[in-house]
């Protein structure tokens, strides 16, 4: 048995499958992992809305908008926010070139469209004018269509952000210190874990630095292949229950 504290892993593409689920198979290995001591923790580019997709019990701790916020329990304890003077200017020049943009803080999506005719599970957004707009944001995100909106933004972003772009051409934008890393880093000396006694799981360009950091790194079968390349190993794809049936493997 590996002496394993704490499994961190991704949620979509991961641990969910195509139908944004948890398999019951996934459910009953998370549940035997909490029992036996081991802290379960997802990471995703997510917001609040993470919570209507998972098990929310079994977890101990989570870390949303792609390591902006990291929770044990309900208690905050890492958190990155961008002020809204250094990301105004990014939002506005994503609005002029015509792409869909929003800023997150605290669960509510602040765009220049309609969020919930892109995502109907979306429920909390307003619409709003970024040249107005003062409250800071977790996470910063447009929908890329080509190389140019890609560009744009690149030519745009401050020195205290970075841009982290998904097989999906999702853009998100983030505070320098929001990452899955350093939000589980946080997380493991809260709760005296060393790097390790730590997995993680992932499958997108947003979990590379996550599976660098863990002491056992493992990409899904369905990852990208600069995942796979960062990985110490490579498990089953999401829709195969990847994430259940290595723990099964390789610690019970």
């Amino acid at each position: 048995m590996l002496p394993i504290k704490m499994i961190v892993t991704d949620l979509d593409g991961t641990l969910l499958c195509e139908e944004k689920k948890v398999s019951e198979l996934s459910k009953k290995v998370l549940k035997q992992c909490k029992e036996n001591g081991i802290k379960i923790v997802y990471a995703t580019g997510r917001g609040n809305n993470s919570k209507r997709v998972v098990p929310f019990e079994l977890f101990d701790g989570h870390i949303i908008n792609n390591g902006a916020v990291a929770y044990a329990g309900n208690e905050v304890i890492y958190k990155r926010q961008i002020h809204h003077e250094i990301i105004r200017p990014l939002l506005l020049a994503c609005d002029k070139h015509g792409i869909k943009t929003a800023s997150q803080f605290e669960g509510v999506h602040y765009s220049n469209f309609d969020v919930v005719k892109e995502w109907s599970e979306e429920k909390k957004f307003e619409m709003v004018d970024f040249a107005k707009h003062e409250k800071p944001t977790e996470k910063m995100y447009a929908i890329i269509r080509n190389a140019e909106d890609a560009k744009l933004i690149e030519n745009n972003l401050h020195d205290d952000l970075y841009l982290s772009v998904s097989r999906e051409n999702f853009a998100m934008i983030m505070h320098k210190d929001a990452t899955k890393s350093k939000a589980a880093k946080a997380l493991s000396k809260f709760w005296d874990i060393a790097q390790s006694e730590i997995i993680a799981f992932g499958d997108d360009s947003n979990d590379i630095d996550l599976l660098l950091y863990a002491g056992i790194g493992i990409a899904m079968d369905n990852s990208i292949d600069e995942v796979k390349a960062v990985a110490d190993q490579v498990c089953s794809s999401n829709e195969e229950d990847g994430v259940a049936m290595w723990i099964k493997e390789n610690i019970y």
